[in-house]
């Protein structure tokens, strides 16, 4: 059991944080010493992959390392404050009224509805997408809770019918609740998340028996949805970072070390991606909104690829603020280029600075913000074209607003 603490190194010319690791067993991972400091260097500091991939080129932190009180704060508790002053902009009203297609349950009672609407108001927002995951008498509910008193304010996704899906009759019948979910006002399906467990999420199925989306017995399902001419919103995978040890390498915080996949009986990160893209290319009619970057947002030119691959293919940015706000420049062309394909979503609750910090994000030059998973981000300062169809024009092309 590894424990994961911190320190700091000073330097005359910069000054740079370092994370060290220690073994329960006070054994230390092998490794030679080298660069400056090589003489204090112990545990993970003289393990030569460690260093190469925590300074790269640098070698080190250019000091020799001493230990102190820091040695004992844990990773989990480290809050720099930033001592690099630059403009921080405020935007308090989206610039365009925006479309926020990634929402779940956030309000419960009427009240908390209304309370929602009134922020909606405040920031900038038209419309939330609920994305409700909901079937039966519980999609039902929603109904008379969102869509009777604020028609225009929000959309209902219903979701998919896991009950018994080993039985014969399984693909008419979510077939039909599917379109019985349509009748009463749903305008699309999902979230629909297989992170490896399959649709039902059973842990204890062997993986022969679950239901992932490239299982024959959807192809009713997905067929319905470009019949009702609506969207499936699909969350295939996680984060790549899921299938990696919790270990000093892990690239996210512990505060995400709950998603992790590793060592679990659950197919790979790619073998995972692999069944969606069947999917998509075994149901051509059927229009998928892949969220949070499609799980790919690490790595924009994969993802480029697989949207001039699948006509059929959009994406939504929820809670992939992290992965453009890391990598402005290379995030700034692809949304310019695939401006006709991503879609602005949330997926963090309903409180106004949540909102606001994505308008800073996407309509400013500033550098160096808060982010959340402990990366500072950059603004995009987006074009108008690119802003526009991300806030709105898609979503507006690519949902169905009627009405039954």
């Amino acid at each position: 059991m590894r424990k994961v603490h911190i320190a700091i190194f000073v330097g005359a010319l910069i000054g740079i944080a370092a994370l060290t690791a220690t073994w329960s067993s006070g054994q230390a991972p092998p490794g030679k010493k080298q660069g400056k400091g090589a003489s204090q260097a112990t545990g993970w500091q003289a393990n030569p992959d460690w260093v190469e991939t925590r300074y790269g080129g640098w070698g080190g932190p250019g000091v020799d390392s001493q230990p102190g009180p820091m040695d004992t704060i844990l990773l989990k508790d480290w809050a720099p404050k930033t001592s690099v002053v630059v403009p921080a902009t405020s935007v308090p009203k989206a610039r365009y009224s925006a479309i926020d297609v990634h929402a779940h349950i956030n309000a419960r009672t009427p009240e908390e509805v209304a309370a929602w609407v009134k922020t909606m108001d405040e920031v900038g927002i038209e419309t939330t997408v609920i994305l409700s995951g909901a079937t039966g008498a519980q999609f039902d509910q929603l109904v008379d809770l969102y869509l009777r008193p604020y028609p225009t304010r929000f959309q209902l996704f219903c979701g998919i019918e896991t009950r018994d899906f080993d039985k014969p009759d399984y693909p008419q019948r979510a077939a039909a609740e599917l379109e019985r979910c349509y009748k009463k006002g749903a305008r699309g399906a999902g979230e629909l998340s297989d992170k490896g467990w399959g649709y039902g999420r059973d842990t204890t199925a062997p993986r022969d028996k679950r239901l992932h989306p490239d299982d024959p017995r959807l192809d009713a399902f997905w067929n319905k949805l470009a019949e009702l001419k609506i969207p499936a919103n699909i969350h295939v995978a996680d984060h790549p970072s899921c299938w990696t040890p919790l270990d000093v390498f892990q690239e996210r915080t512990p505060d995400y070390q709950h998603f992790s996949q590793w060592g679990k009986d659950v197919p790979s990160y790619q073998e995972l991606i692999d069944a969606r893209d069947r999917t998509l290319a075994w149901h051509p009619k059927t229009t998928f909104i892949a969220c949070h970057l499609g799980n790919q947002g690490n790595d924009l030119a994969t993802l480029a690829k697989e949207l001039d691959k699948y006509p059929n293919l959009y994406l939504d940015i929820s809670a992939r603020d992290y992965e453009v706000g890391r990598a402005p420049r290379a995030a700034v062309k692809f949304l310019t280029k695939y401006r006709n394909r991503v879609m602005f979503g949330t997926d963090m609750g309903r409180e106004k600075r949540m909102y606001q910090s994505w308008w800073r994000l996407f309509e400013t030059a500033d550098e160096n913000m808060p982010g959340r998973v402990w990366w500072r981000y950059y603004g995009l300062d987006l074009s108008t074209p690119a802003l526009e169809a991300l806030y709105r024009g898609n979503a507006k092309k690519i949902l169905n607003w009627g009405k039954t």
